[in-house]
């Protein structure tokens, strides 16, 4: 896949999962939050729980492929990323945090994951 599509469809993917999340009452409140060592493609609140939000979007794949593509050294920059999220911004001191996976295909979500991985190092 051409890079610009592969782009294309990994914002349409991450369009999908925040409608879906908003429409199960979490508040969006950053979408690709960016600081060294990474992104992290969403970060909702939602009942005292922040969720760290990684979105894969996949035209082909196959059912290990959704934890096969997050593996030990992404998982550790989206913990490491979140951290400075946290550090930024103190007001979501006093919450729970979760880190999620959703795989997307074809704007609709085909699996999740609530709390894949913990922010252990």
């Amino acid at each position: 896949m051409k890079k610009a599509g592969a782009a294309a469809l990994g914002r349409e993917g991450e369009e999908a999962a925040a409608a879906l999340l908003a429409s199960e009452g979490w508040s969006i409140i950053e979408r690709n939050w960016r600081a060294w060592p990474g992104e992290i493609d969403l970060i909702a609140l939602r009942d005292g729980i922040l969720a760290f939000v990684e979105v894969k979007s996949w035209s082909v794949f196959g059912p290990g492929d959704l934890a096969d593509s997050v593996g030990q050294d992404k998982r550790r920059r989206i913990v490491e990323t979140a951290q400075i999220f946290l550090a930024r911004h103190r007001e979501y001191s006093n919450v729970g945090i979760r880190f999620d996976l959703m795989l997307m295909r074809e704007g609709r979500i085909e699996r999740r994951i609530e709390s894949a991985f913990t922010g252990e190092l």
